[in-house]
This record gives C-alpha cells, sequence and structure tokens, in this order.
C-alpha cells in the first residue's frame, strides 16, 4: 500500500530501544510480534481510512491498553484490562500502533516524576533535572524519539509540566473531549487524556483522532465546534513581573516570558495584564481543599489496605483527603462555582490567557530535600485549568538562560477553543498551522454614545455576532452633541479643535456583520 508503513515503524522502534540506556521510561513493552500483527493489519487497510499510519506511540499507565497490565506506577495495583481504553482504541483505528507502557508519578499524583518505584526517567537535557510529572514517561519518550506521539494523563499540570521540562508540546484538551473510560481515576471529574508530542501539527492530529463523545463515560461531553481565530485579532491576556516574582517565578522564568510576550504582541490583536488571582485561587483548591477527598475517592481504599506498596508522599497526599466533610465540601464547590465565573467574565476581555507553564526548574537534589514543597510550586501555573473548565497547550519557548534547558509557556482558553490554541501556538513556534478551517477575516469597529456597552443599543452589535475587545478614547478633538427627537436618546460625534476625548468602544465583527450594522445605524 502507498503511504508510511505501520510494520515499518514497529520495528524501528524495537530496533531503537535495543540499547536503551534508560530503564526508568518504559514499564512494559508490547509483545513485537502482537505489535507487527497489529501493524500489518492496519497495512492492509486504505490508508485514506488512516490517517496516523506509520505512527507508533506510547501510553502512560493508567490508561488501559490491550495486551499489557495497567499498574498506575504501583505493582501491586496492577490489573490486566480486557479491552484497550476507548481513546487508545480509537488511535489504532487511525492506524497508530501502542508500543509500550510508560511510567508516570504513583496513581498520577505528582508533578516532578520522580514518585515512582520504577524509577525516575531521565530528563534528556539533564540528568540531574527532574523529567516533569505526572506523565514523565510519556514526555521523555518524545523528547527521545522514541515515539512519534505520547498520551499522558492531566488533572492538575500532568501533561504539562513534563511538557515544558523535557522541551516537547503538551496538549491538554477539554475535559470531557477524549473519553475517560479505561483511565485510574486521580480527580476523575477533571481528569483529561493529554497529548505528548514533538510538535503542533502532530498533537493537532492525534487530537483528531482521539476525540469523540463516548456515551458510557458519564464525564463525557458532546463536543461544540468552535472555529479558530486569526492570530491577528486574538486578545492575549498576561501576568505582570510583579505578580510573577510573588509567585515564585525566577529571573530565567521572567526573561524567557517577557520574550515570548514581546515576540507575541508582533502577531495578536492585544496584549494586555489581567488578574489571574481567581485563576490561582481555583488551583488551590485542588490540593488545598475538600476536592483532595476526590482523590481518595479513586484508590484510597487500596492504599490503605496496601500502605507498604505505596509511595510514602503519594500515601500522604490521597490520604489526606479522609479528613474533610461533606460540608467543607460544598462550600468548597460553592466557593469554585464563582472563581469559576470569575474566570468566565475574564474571557470577556481575552481569547488567550498566556503564562509559564513552571516557575522555575527543579533539580532532583531538591526534590528529595522538599517533595511537597518542590512539587506544589511547580504547580502554582497550570493546576487551576481544568477546575475552571479551560483548555491548554505547553509550548517549547526557547532555553533558559540560566542553566540552557528548555522553557515552556502554556496558552489557556474556554472549553473547546483548542483550534485557536493550535493556530496561535503554530504562528509562535514557526509550525504550518495545522489544517482548520479559518473565520473571515475581522473588522475592527470603534462606536460612542448609545452603542457603547451598558447602553441601549449595544445589542445591536452582540446581536450580529460582535466580539467586545477594549474600550479606549478619541483623541482629544472631539464634542457629543445630543441628537433631536431620537429614541433611544443618541449623540453625534462631531470633530471639534477644542473638544475633549470620548469613550469610545472596539468591536471585531466579520464584513457582512459590519454591512448589516450599517444598514441599522
Amino acid at each position: 500500500a502507498e503511504g508510511p508503513s505501520a510494520v515499518d515503524a514497529v520495528e524501528r522502534f524495537f530496533e531503537r530501544i535495543g540499547d536503551l540506556d534508560d530503564p526508568s521510561i518504559f514499564v512494559s513493552l508490547a509483545a513485537l510480534q502482537r505489535a507487527v500483527d497489529q501493524a500489518r493489519s492496519i497495512d492492509e487497510r486504505d490508508p485514506a481510512g488512516s490517517p496516523l499510519r506509520g505512527s507508533v506511540f506510547a501510553v502512560k499507565d493508567n490508561i488501559d491498553v490491550a495486551g499489557l497490565p495497567t499498574t498506575a506506577g504501583c505493582p501491586a495495583f496492577a490489573y490486566d484490562p480486557a479491552e484497550a481504553a476507548p481513546v487508545v482504541a480509537q488511535l489504532v483505528a487511525a492506524g497508530a500502533v501502542p508500543v509500550a507502557k510508560t511510567n508516570l508519578d504513583q496513581f498520577a499524583t505528582g508533578l516532578v516524576g520522580t514518585r515512582s518505584p520504577h524509577g525516575t526517567p531521565r530528563n534528556p537535557h539533564d540528568a540531574g533535572h527532574v523529567p516533569g510529572g505526572s506523565s514523565s514517561g510519556s514526555a521523555v519518550a518524545v523528547a527521545r524519539g522514541l515515539v512519534d506521539f505520547a498520551l499522558g494523563t492531566d488533572t492538575a499540570g500532568s501533561g504539562r509540566v513534563p511538557a515544558a521540562f523535557c522541551g516537547v508540546v503538551g496538549l491538554k484538551p477539554t475535559v470531557g473531549r477524549l473519553s475517560g473510560r479505561g483511565v485510574v481515576p486521580a480527580v476523575r471529574s477533571v481528569d483529561c487524556v493529554s497529548i505528548l508530542a514533538p510538535d503542533l501539527a502532530s498533537a493537532g492530529a492525534v487530537l483528531d483522532a482521539a476525540s469523540g463523545f463516548d456515551p458510557d463515560d458519564p464525564y463525557a461531553r458532546r463536543a461544540m465546534s468552535v472555529p479558530p481565530l486569526a492570530p491577528s485579532s486574538v486578545r492575549v491576556g498576561i501576568a505582570g513581573t510583579p505578580v510573577l516574582k510573588e509567585l515564585g517565578a525566577d529571573d530565567a522564568t521572567i526573561d524567557g516570558y517577557g520574550r515570548f510576550v514581546e515576540a507575541l504582541a508582533a502577531i495578536v490583536g492585544m496584549v494586555h495584564e489581567v488578574d489571574v488571582q481567581p485563576f490561582l485561587d481555583a488551583g488551590e483548591l485542588l490540593y488545598e481543599g475538600p476536592l483532595l477527598a476526590e482523590r481518595f475517592a479513586a484508590v484510597g481504599d487500596f492504599i490503605v489496605a496496601n500502605a507498604e506498596a505505596v509511595d510514602p508522599t503519594v500515601a500522604a497526599i490521597i490520604t489526606g483527603g479522609r479528613r474533610y466533610d461533606s460540608v467543607e465540601t460544598h462550600r468548597a464547590a460553592y466557593l469554585l462555582a464563582a472563581l469559576r465565573r470569575r474566570v468566565e467574565l475574564a474571557y470577556d476581555e481575552i481569547d488567550v490567557l498566556v503564562l509559564p507553564t513552571v516557575p522555575h526548574g527543579a533539580r532532583i537534589a531538591e526534590v528529595v530535600a522538599d517533595p511537597r514543597g518542590v512539587n506544589e510550586r511547580l504547580g502554582r501555573f497550570t493546576t487551576f485549568a481544568n477546575l475552571v473548565d479551560l483548555c491548554a497547550v505547553s509550548l517549547p519557548a526557547g532555553v533558559r538562560s540560566d542553566d540552557g534547558l528548555p522553557f515552556g509557556v502554556t496558552l489557556y482558553a474556554p472549553a473547546w477553543h483548542e483550534p485557536t490554541l493550535l493556530t496561535l501556538g503554530a504562528s509562535m513556534t514557526g509550525e504550518v498551522p495545522p489544517d482548520l478551517p479559518g473565520p473571515e477575516p475581522e473588522v475592527v469597529l470603534a462606536v460612542a454614545g448609545a452603542h457603547l456597552r451598558g447602553q441601549p443599543l449595544e445589542h445591536q452589535l452582540t446581536d450580529l455576532g460582535a466580539r467586545f475587545l477594549t474600550t479606549s478614547t478619541t483623541a482629544p478633538t472631539y464634542r457629543l452633541h445630543a441628537l433631536a427627537d431620537a429614541t433611544p436618546a443618541k449623540p453625534a460625534l462631531l470633530h471639534d479643535a477644542d473638544g475633549a476625548a470620548s469613550e469610545v468602544d472596539h468591536w471585531g465583527l466579520d464584513a457582512a456583520a459590519l454591512g448589516r450594522f450599517v444598514g441599522l445605524v
């Protein structure tokens, strides 16, 4: 058959790992003959129906793969799944072959990659630095070119943090976009399968193949079709330097972030500082409040019965969820609802939030000395995403100025806006944007008087799908005059050299909507 061969890809993988010098990347390997047979059946299919043919992938070992045990990083917990998780089955249907299960922070509890009985996967850029977790093996396998992509999971940053430390792309889809069946839960209501890939085009292709509503997953959601915004019209929110410093960002992080934002400002519609406190407050609830009880609901009984088989730090975190009662849990849910609304309102002013993926690096020795403290600090810019219903992608953004290790930034957008993140990210990394339908060119219109936000005629813009951008003023050479016999009351804005600055709102709308709006005026 024409096109890349699945059998060739499988054979290359097993050749690559023949002399692999890091035994901590993979927990188990597919049987060679089984993988070749699976690949051969793919090669015999019509290549038009196999967009991922010629790819091999690895799977975090808390996701079921047929023929391999699922351990969640705890051998005493291991079980043999009856079938593959739907997300894995869909990727096989698209022509990719699963060849290995990857190491992880035990029970997907950690952002460092050091909480595993199988050892710590070696960061390919510096063996003394953590690889990041909990999807440590998946990130390292991609960074070393052993597989074409890998699956991880991401509840608090477990797909984004290792992506940043290993210099790869970490895509955290909208919660519910990919099936969560066949995944050992961490915090089941906000877990999601994540994608580790060498570039955005690969991540986007995997996302397309893996997406789909699973009626047997109670947390699955029917996807909304949201076309990407053109980069030139994207409104970007950023955090100010004082805020970053207060949150523990070191000088190399602030320098890398500043360089990225400066480059971003040259291609997007607008960049301005936003209040990130509601995001951060939501993130703290995941480990510092009653929501921790959901981790105990997932695997707590096993840990209590098998304490000697569990990493002490992991056990302490998860069993800590037992101390909360239902009243505290409801109060936390009310607080989270209020914070989600504040985040929702923040996105009235922006389309994408950009933050460093992590505030600083982390040496293995530092984690050994302070395992919980370092881990908590690494998650300050990631833990909120699923709780406030955002999708995200961590991008490689050069190297740190102090040690030359990879530096990563994360783009955050509301649920279902992955196309905008992929398109904007591709414009920053220099990739050809993914093959996604683009919107019509947007016209920016300034309005005054009765069309300002909150005024009687604002609806003429919103009814046409116009998008509020920002508020500013005219030059100080205009004067407002009241029009006679106008209902509702309307002003006229006229040039006057002795006038004053008048408030105007900027709206984005397509050409057809502009024509209809002018007709209304």
